[in-house]
Parts: C-alpha cells; structure tokens; sequence
C-alpha cells in the first residue's frame, strides 16, 4: 500500500516538474526582452540594442517550425518559437518608432534652429521601411513553398533543422559585435543577457533530457559560449572603458532595467 502511494506520489511530482519544465521553455525565452523592452520604452534610446538580434530570432523560429513538419519534437518547443515571433514582431515595432521619432526630433530641432519659415521638415527615405510583418510573411511564404517541395528529402530536412538552430545560437553575435564597434555596452540590458545565460543552460540541458534532435543541443552549447563572451565584454568595457560615456543618451540605459 504504501509502495503504491509512493508511486503515485512519485508519478504527480514527475508531471508537475514536467509541466514546470515546458512552461520555462515555453515563456522562458521571452523573459530576458522584457527589461529591454522597459528600457527602450522609458528612456526613449534604442541605440545600443541591436535589432539583427530580433532578426536572427525570427529567421530561426520561422526555420524551426517548417522543420517540425519533416522531423518531429516536442511540443513545448513549437510554440516558444511562435509566442517568440510574436515578441520579436513586438520589439521590432518598438525600435523602428522610437528611431522614427528620434530623427523627427532631430530634423524639427534643426529646423527651428534655422529659423526658416520657407524650409520644410524632410524626413530620410530610409525611415520609410518595409514593415517588419510583412517581411516576415514573405520570408515565411518562401521558405515555406520550398520545404513543401523538398519535405521528402532527409538531406532537406536536417540541414533545415540545422540551419534554425545554428542561426539561433548566433543570436548573440549581433550584440557582440556592437559591442565591440561601440567599444561599450551602454544602452544593453546587462539583466538580459544574463538571462539569456541562464536560459540558454537550462535549455540546452532540456534538449540532451528529451533527447532532442542532435542539432539543438550541439548549438544549444554554442550559444551559451556566446553568452558568456558577452558577460565578459559587459566587465571588460565596465573595468577597462574605451570611450568617455556619453551624456546626451540617458545613462539608465546601461542600467539592466
């Protein structure tokens, strides 16, 4: 009797972990955005958050789930990368109108300054962007059209997977080289690449306990290296500064906030 209540007790705390564990997947990978997100939104600077990171990660997600239809994984997987579409949408959206506004800004400062009347604001050609949704359609349409052409392909299907998760665990590398252009980490959000270490461990730890396909955890363990060299530049730059840190941007930026 007591065996059997054991089980049973054993069988419940193993489901709930389950759950636990699927739901970190899940809404896990948009956590570390958030204070970015905060950030952008409060101080109005979009400057030191690169957006090929949002670029990678929608590429990557797009490619993982054509990828399940040739190769199936676990659930939990497929819909971070969709709730992950929907942010990097979100935060595109984000840095395109807070660039937007800040070149107004800019352009009717400069304006006024001028003090001509005759004078009209131009506003660049090159703020006038394909917005980001549509673009994702049409890469989404491409891609999709050619995996259903080349589904029966195993030769296909594993680059496929392969390419969606290497082209996510190179989604540091953007940031990491503005790093090091800007020699700084000024306006990155030192709480989400931390989280981004963290969460990228526990993740490729859950690809090699599910055992998910060998291209997750193989980049799963590449991506955390990156992180890692992130942190660093955030102490080396911190200890060794490069550059006098600027005070027309605001210096909550740097904050990870």
């Amino acid at each position: 009797m007591e065996d059997e209540l054991l089980q049973q007790v054993g069988h419940v705390l193993n489901e709930l972990v389950s759950w636990l564990a699927a739901g970190a997947m899940v809404f896990g990978g948009v956590v570390p955005y958030i204070p970015q997100y905060r950030d952008i939104r409060r101080t109005q600077n979009a400057q030191g958050f690169s957006t090929y990171v949002c670029l990678v990660l929608l590429v990557a997600n797009i490619l993982r789930i054509l990828f399940r239809f040739g190769r199936y994984f676990e659930t939990p997987l497929l819909w971070q990368s969709i709730i992950m579409i929907v942010t990097m949408l979100v935060m595109l959206n984000l840095c395109t109108n807070v660039r937007v506004s800040t070149e107004l800004n800019t352009k009717r400062r400069s304006f006024l300054a001028t003090d001509s009347k005759d004078e009209e604001i131009k506003v660049p050609k090159k703020l006038f962007l394909v917005p980001p949704s549509k673009c994702v359609l049409t890469f989404t349409a491409v891609a999709g059209y050619i995996t259903y052409l080349l589904l029966d392909s195993t030769l296909y299907v594993e680059t496929l997977g392969f390419l969606a998760v290497f082209t996510e665990a190179m989604l540091g590398t953007p940031q990491l080289y503005c790093n090091y252009q800007n020699k700084s980490t000024e306006g990155m959000s030192i709480k989400m690449v931390c989280m981004w270490t963290s969460g990228d461990t526990f993740k490729t730890g859950y690809f090699l306990l599910t055992q998910a396909p060998m291209q997750f955890w193989i980049c799963g363990l590449l991506q955390v290296c990156v992180d890692f060299a992130i942190l660093f530049q955030v102490y080396y730059y911190g200890r060794y500064p490069q550059k006098p840190v600027s005070h027309t941007v605001h210096t909550t930026s740097a904050k990870a906030l």
